[in-house]
């Protein structure tokens, strides 16, 4: 299985986390780490490099963070590209951390991506966008 390290600025992975865990209940090979503003990007990079410790090594390592660009985005790269298998993905929601980590199992690294992407493309959306899909759907339904 597939070991995530959820990590961005304040307490974006404690929230994230505490979210996901009023959802599915506790998760196997899921560390969060949080970059609140006391923090250094060398305590971060001490504490991911710690997580990827803990987390299983036969296994490829995601990192799911906030912000393109941003100090966790930039030390999990660092990170992910010094690992065979390493991935980071940004921009992470809610919606995209419960089904990814539920459709993880028997995925290689780049198919997490891939799949990761497809679904954070999906899930941004607005309720005129899915009433309308939603009319469309029902006037294809209906036919003649």
């Amino acid at each position: 299985m597939l070991g995530i390290i959820l990590t961005g600025h304040g307490g974006f992975a404690s929230g994230l986390e505490k979210a996901m865990k009023q959802v599915l209940g506790e998760q196997e090979q899921f560390i969060a780490i949080d970059f609140p503003e006391t923090s250094t990007t060398a305590l971060l990079t001490s504490q991911l490099e710690q997580a990827m410790r803990e987390l299983d090594a036969k296994h490829d390592i995601v990192f799911l963070t906030d912000l393109l660009g941003g100090t966790p985005f930039r030390v999990a790269s660092q990170l992910a590209m010094q690992k065979p298998g390493g991935e980071v993905i940004t921009g992470t929601n809610l919606q995209l951390l419960l089904e990814m980590v539920l459709e993880r199992e028997g995925l290689s690294s780049e198919a997490f991506r891939l799949q990761a992407l497809e679904c954070g493309h999906r899930g941004l959306t607005s309720l005129v966008d899915e009433l309308g899909r939603c009319r469309e759907e029902a006037s294809i339904e209906e036919g003649i």
